[in-house]
């Protein structure tokens, strides 16, 4: 049997689904590992630290991911390098990535790169609550127990 691990693009992820998603791990008894740039000084055992170079972490993410990992990123291109790999993953808000659906949130975020970039503005991400810590938590343990991690 391969090793269980929940990989975390930590570059973007909230502090409480870091938590959250570090509790589970040690429930489930799955590896947790983090990555980031070395501009977040984020420690510990099982944390990847690479350089501050543009999609350093994203690459460094998709190129250690194997099938039955779980990656939990906001990027939606490299969720869609993920599901490419057979690695379930899901946003730290609690979504969980489609492969039947990816190709439509890449169109999504074309479109709004697209209207950015000749001069519209698009809302940013709206303040964290408790229900997107409950639905965040919610989807990774369905994520676990679907990929053979079922806690006693």
């Amino acid at each position: 049997m391969h090793e269980l691990r929940v990989l975390i693009d930590a570059d973007a992820c909230p502090r409480q689904a870091l938590a959250i998603a570090q509790g589970l791990c040690r429930e489930f008894g799955w590896n947790c590992f983090t990555y980031a740039s070395f501009n977040h000084q984020l420690r510990g055992e099982n944390h990847i630290t690479v350089d501050a170079g543009p999609q350093a972490v994203d690459m460094k993410l998709a190129n250690d991911t194997r099938a039955g990992d779980i990656v939990v990123t906001q990027d939606i291109g490299l969720a869609a390098l993920i599901l490419g790999k057979k690695a379930a993953s899901l946003t730290p808000h609690g979504t969980i990535f489609d492969p039947e659906r990816i190709t439509f949130h890449l169109e999504e975020r074309n479109e709004k790169a697209r209207f950015r970039r000749g001069g519209g503005r698009t809302r940013g991400p709206a303040a964290r609550t408790r229900e997107d810590d409950q639905r965040f938590e919610e989807a990774l343990r369905f994520l676990m127990k679907k990929r053979g991690g079922e806690s006693d």
